[in-house]
């Protein structure tokens, strides 16, 4: 009798493009979690998403009965759900450490990133934008001579929060310079090598450093 293949209870509808989006790939991705990935865009989102999301946004989780649409409670949601391998610290302190590492991402790099992506910025306003995210990754870049991951002995859900921007910098028009930069281009390099960020990656992620 041969061996038939389950469906996944769970459906990630993704934007290909988006970061945020990413994040939560490369975390179902280095979970192994058995999931339908369904590539669209906000402006063309199938009925089913907008009849359950009150937000009508990407990304959205559906696993059986529950919805998601916020990407790091996504994230968060994933961790708890299949905890192998952990992505959040065991210790409360150090868990509270890393979401406040998330939110810092989130303001610090993340505001900017989306101001450039989505093209909110132009002409000297753009410049300034892509000056200030390039100082703030020269400025965490000695960390890396610690750690091989953000602050951290092993992969975490921050990194999978940086991955998709790190990624994105050709996109957003952001040089590193190199000479000032050698620990954050060797953190590049482990993320972008490893087996659950190449999985994760979109078509259009993909044509992004082609």
């Amino acid at each position: 009798m041969g061996v038939v293949a389950k469906r996944s209870s769970m459906t990630f509808y993704s934007n290909g493009d988006d970061h945020y989006s990413h994040r939560v790939r490369i975390v179902l991705a280095e979970k192994g979690v058995a999931v339908d990935v369904v590539d669209c865009k906000e402006s063309e989102l199938p009925e089913d998403v907008a009849a359950l999301n009150p937000y009508n946004s990407l990304p959205t989780l559906l696993d059986r009965e529950l919805v998601l649409y916020e990407p790091n409670v996504m994230m968060e949601y994933l961790d708890e759900r299949f905890p192998h391998p952990p992505l959040l610290p065991v210790y409360p302190v150090a868990r509270a450490e890393s979401r406040l590492f998330i939110h810092r991402i989130q303001r610090d790099w993340c505001k900017v990133a989306d101001d450039i992506l989505e093209g909110k910025v132009k002409g000297a306003a753009l410049e300034e934008a892509r000056k200030d995210l390039r100082d703030g990754l020269v400025a965490v870049s000695p960390i890396f001579n610690e750690k091989p991951f953000f602050m951290s002995e092993e992969f975490s859900l921050v990194d999978c929060c940086i991955a998709p921007i790190l990624w994105r910098l050709p996109m957003m028009g952001v040089e590193l310079p190199e000479a000032q930069c050698k620990p954050l281009v060797g953190y590049m390099k482990r993320l972008f090598e490893r087996d659950s960020f190449q999985a994760s990656l979109s078509d259009a992620e993909r044509e992004m450093r082609d």
